[in-house]
Parts: structure tokens; sequence; C-alpha cells
């Protein structure tokens, strides 16, 4: 072969390699990520103190799955929501609100990430009632974080159950 074979040769070695690598993606930015959580969060309470549940139930993805303690797991945005306007109602009714506490962790890995923190249960006159935690893990999907697993406990023992009326049989 000659000199310009052997060179056209490795011209289209080089072509063919090149042309079979991918472009690296582009570095996480995990403390924009994590920032992000963290005002999500910070938005799911004031939509909450604002009465919002729609748009607390958009921080959700769409085959979400709530957790709430003492009653049963509740799946879909449309489940969450309707979750959430009556426990809101129930709330608003008590005289009572829930006041975001501090973000006690948080991270990301690729488009997974999880958050957690406390908040405080006050009455009416500013007293707090109960207190508890929160961890919700997100999934990022077309660009935007979305709680896809959520759930809180308080930090108080359950209420002892009060026993039946009914006569034994």
């Amino acid at each position: 072969m000659t000199k310009h074979t052997w060179k056209a040769v490795a011209m289209v070695a080089v072509l063919a390699v090149a042309g079979c690598t991918t472009a690296a993606p582009p570095a996480q930015d995990v403390a924009a990520d994590k920032a992000k959580l963290e005002a999500d969060a910070a938005s799911w309470f004031a939509l909450l103190d604002k009465g919002d549940t729609n748009g607390m139930a958009n921080l959700y993805a769409e085959d979400a799955l709530l957790m709430p303690p003492g009653t049963a797991a509740l799946n879909g945005r449309a489940a969450i929501a309707t979750f959430f306007a009556s426990e809101l109602g129930g709330m608003k009714s008590a005289g009572l609100a829930i006041k975001n506490g501090t973000v006690t962790g948080t991270d990301v890995s690729g488009d997974m990430g999880w958050i957690t923190g406390n908040y405080t249960v006050v009455d009416g006159s500013g007293t707090a009632v109960d207190s508890g935690n929160y961890m919700s893990i997100h999934k990022r999907t077309n660009g935007q974080w979305l709680f896809i697993r959520d759930t809180w406990n308080s930090d108080r023992p359950p209420t002892a159950a009060t026993p039946s009326s009914a006569p034994p049989k």
C-alpha cells in the first residue's frame, strides 16, 4: 500500500471510532438539585398554608404514592389532591396549622433525590400541639423534580384506643 492509502485508512479508522463514541452527559449540579428539593418542600408548606391543595398535588408525579399515618396509602395525583382537601378542611375547622421546621437531610443521585425534615402543628393561639418528621423521595421527570413517595409521622405516641361502649356479647 502506498503512503497515502495508509493515511486514508488511518483517517477512516479514527473517524469510525470517533463516530461510535457518545458525548459525556453534562455534569450534574448536585447543589442546585438539592436546593430545588428544599425549595419544593418549602413550597409544599406554603401551598398548605394558603389552602391550595391542587397546587400541592401538582408537586407530585401522576403515579406518586402518599403514605400518611393512620390511613391507607394513596396512589396517584388525583387521590392525593382529594386527601389533602379533606385533611385541610379538618385542620382549618379545628383551628390547626402546620408549620415547616428545618430540613434535616437531602441528597440526589442522577434523577432521584430525597429530603427529610420536621414540622410543628400549632393551634389558633400558636401553641405547638404536635410535631413530627417527613421523608419525601423525588424523581426528575422531563426536567422537573416531582414527589414520587411521601410520608410523615408524629413525634408523639398514638392516642390510646378507647374501649367500645357496646355491651359484650
